[in-house]
């Protein structure tokens, strides 16, 4: 086998870079979910225990290899929610995929009300859930369960109704929830003309697959959102060709 410097052979190295981009992806993925604090807990606790190591501390040693021995049951345990949401991109199907005419329905009308709140500059956050289940990620919601229209949507989100504060769920042809309270994001970069409805979009839509839709209460500026990333629509028929890309 070919040798680098003597020392390493092609598999050592391949081995090496397999092992560092396994390290890299979990520990950017739980950074950018709610276990980052988690993590950031067990890497004091695993600290504390190389120290009293090092330093030979038989006491503090002895209760650290006893904790170790249940470690695997904690913390699927802890991060269960985020292991599903993990699991569940890889092995659930589009949800919004019924049938071309009813997603093609529900994009129109998603488009319609975007047009009138914008209008009228009443602030809205709409979330299309897509392959993986929302349920682990959003709070507070109301269950509502209802064909998705243009009343529904607009009455939702007027100005003093009982559940125009939060975001629309949709989920297939239907408003799954609403009134619902979505992680922020925690990117410390993004602008400050960002109100709290376009990083709880920007947050979603980082923790999740979904997409959104977020009009602007204070210019009345229609975005699109996915994957961390805000896009500004010009018009309602650029939200559609944005949608039917996603949905399609």
């Amino acid at each position: 086998m070919f040798n680098i410097f003597g020392y390493f052979n092609i598999k050592d190295i391949i081995d090496l870079a397999l092992v560092y981009l396994l390290i890299y992806e979990v520990i950017y993925y739980m950074a950018k979910s709610r276990g980052g604090q988690i993590l950031k807990g067990f890497l004091v606790i695993l600290s504390i225990w190389l120290l009293a190591e090092v330093l030979e501390l038989k006491t503090l040693s002895f209760i650290f290899e006893k904790l170790w021995a249940l470690g695997v049951v904690i913390v699927v345990i802890i991060f269960q929610p985020e292991i599903r949401r993990t699991l569940s991109k890889l092995g659930e199907k589009t949800s919004i995929q019924k049938s071309s005419q009813s997603t093609q329905k529900t994009i129109d009308r998603i488009a319609r009300v975007s047009s009138f709140l914008s209008e009228r500059q009443i602030g809205a956050l709409i979330v299309i859930e897509r392959q993986q289940n929302l349920e682990d990620v959003i709070d507070g919601c109301s269950f509502l369960d209802a064909v998705v229209s243009v009343e529904l949507l607009i009455t939702i989100f007027y100005p003093l109704t009982p559940l125009h504060d939060g975001a629309v769920v949709i989920r297939e042809d239907r408003v799954a929830y609403a009134s619902c309270v979505l992680p922020l994001s925690k990117n410390k970069d993004l602008p400050k003309k960002y109100g709290t409805r376009h990083r709880a979009a920007i947050g979603i839509t980082e923790e999740s697959d979904a997409i959104c839709v977020v009009v602007s209460e204070e210019t009345g500026d229609i975005s699109f959102v996915k994957a961390g990333q805000i896009t500004k629509m010009e018009s309602s028929d650029m939200l559609q060709e944005y949608l039917g890309k996603e949905l399609s």
